[in-house]
C-alpha cells in the first residue's frame, strides 16, 4: 500500500456552503490515499464538521477533526518561550494554516496544507514534498496584504516572494520555530491586524528563507479577478459563464479565490467541473522570485492610480 499523504485544511463549519463540494473533489479525485486533518475552532464547530464530513464519500482515505482547544496541550510544549508564534495562533483562524500542522507532526514529516476553496476536477496526484524547501501556487500579481504589514517587512530587510498564492503549500514539520516567533515579532507581533493574507506575508518569508518554488500554475491555477471579468461581471455575465472560460479539463487543481467559490456550486451542478482527465503525473516547479522594494513600490503606485480613478469603485464585486 502507498503511504498515505499527510493534507491539512483550516474550516469551519460556515464554509461548508462551498468547501462541501471541494471536500467531496478531493476524496473523489485523489489518485493517493490520504489522511485529511481538519482543524476548527470550537468543540462545537467539531462535532458539526465531523457529522458532515460523516456524510461524504472518502473513499479509501482517513479523515480526523480537531479543535483549537485539542492542541493546546501540544502548543504549549512546543511552542515554549514562543510567544509571537503562540500569539501568532490566536490571531486570525487562516493563520492556523501555519502553526497547526506543525503541533500535528512529527519532526520532517510531510506537511500538504489545504484551503477549503479549492477544486480538483480530475483525477490527480499531488506532488511530491521536497525534503527542505517550500512548494505553493503561483499568482499574478500576489496577495501580500495589508500594505503596512508588506511595508513592515521590507523596511526590516526581510525578503519576501513574489506572486504568493496560499491556496496549497507543501513543506516539512521542520521549521526553524526560533526564526517564525523572530519574524513574526518583526512583522508586528501582537499588533499585527487580524486578516488572513498576513499569512502570505509570512508565506512569502519563508520561501525566501528556504527555498522551493511554485507549482505548476498550468495544473495548480488561481482564479484572477482580472480586468476581463470584472468587465464580464459588470455587464451582468453570470458567475457560471465565467467560470466556462477556465481550462478545466487540464487541471489538478482549481483555487476559488475571492466570489469564485460561490459560483462552484452551480458549476459543478452544470457538469462543468469534473472533466475526469487523468493528472497523475508531476508538473514544473518554477523557482521563487523575490519582490524587490522597487518593484512593489511600483506596483503600489499603480494601484494608487487605479484608485484614483475609481477603477476599484467601479468594479468591486457586487
Amino acid at each position: 500500500m502507498p503511504a498515505m499523504r499527510q493534507i491539512y485544511m483550516i474550516l469551519s463549519p460556515r464554509s461548508l456552503t462551498y468547501a462541501r463540494d471541494a471536500l467531496e473533489s478531493l476524496f473523489h479525485n485523489s489518485l493517493e490515499p490520504i489522511h485529511l486533518r481538519l482543524i476548527t475552532d470550537s468543540k462545537q464547530d467539531k462535532e458539526e464538521l465531523s457529522n458532515v464530513v460523516a456524510g461524504l464519500e472518502a473513499n479509501t482515505h482517513r479523515w480526523t477533526v480537531y479543535s483549537e482547544d485539542d492542541l493546546a496541550a501540544r502548543e504549549e510544549a512546543l511552542f515554549a518561550g514562543h510567544f509571537n508564534l503562540r500569539a501568532f495562533r490566536h490571531g486570525h483562524p487562516c493563520w492556523r494554516k501555519i502553526t497547526d500542522p506543525l503541533l500535528l507532526s512529527d519532526p520532517g514529516e510531510e506537511l500538504v496544507l489545504l484551503d477549503p476553496d479549492l477544486y480538483f476536477p480530475n483525477r490527480f496526484a499531488f506532488e511530491e514534498t521536497p525534503q527542505s524547501g517550500l512548494l505553493l501556487m503561483w499568482q499574478r500579481p500576489n496577495c501580500l496584504f495589508p500594505p503596512q504589514v508588506v511595508k513592515t517587512a521590507i523596511d526590516q530587510g526581510i525578503r519576501l516572494a513574489h506572486h504568493v498564492d496560499i491556496g496549497v503549500a507543501h513543506w516539512r514539520a521542520s521549521a526553524d520555530l526560533d526564526w517564525l516567533d523572530w519574524l513574526i515579532g518583526k512583522l508586528g507581533g501582537t499588533n499585527l491586524p487580524r486578516i488572513m493574507h498576513v499569512e502570505a506575508i509570512v508565506w512569502a518569508a519563508l520561501a525566501m528563507r528556504i527555498g522551493g518554488g511554485h507549482l505548476d500554475p498550468e495544473y495548480w491555477r488561481c482564479w484572477r479577478r482580472s480586468l476581463t471579468s470584472r468587465v464580464r461581471a459588470k455587464l451582468g455575465v453570470s458567475g457560471l459563464n465565467i467560470l466556462r472560460s477556465e481550462p478545466w479539463a487540464g487541471l489538478k487543481c482549481f483555487h476559488a479565490g475571492g466570489e469564485a467559490k460561490w459560483w462552484l456550486h452551480a458549476a459543478r451542478e452544470a457538469g462543468m467541473l469534473d472533466a475526469m482527465a487523468d493528472h497523475s503525473q508531476p508538473g514544473r516547479i518554477i523557482p521563487f522570485i523575490e519582490l524587490t522594494p522597487a518593484l512593489y513600490a511600483r506596483q503600489r503606485a499603480f494601484k494608487r492610480v487605479l484608485q484614483a480613478m475609481g477603477y476599484y469603485q467601479i468594479f468591486r464585486p457586487a
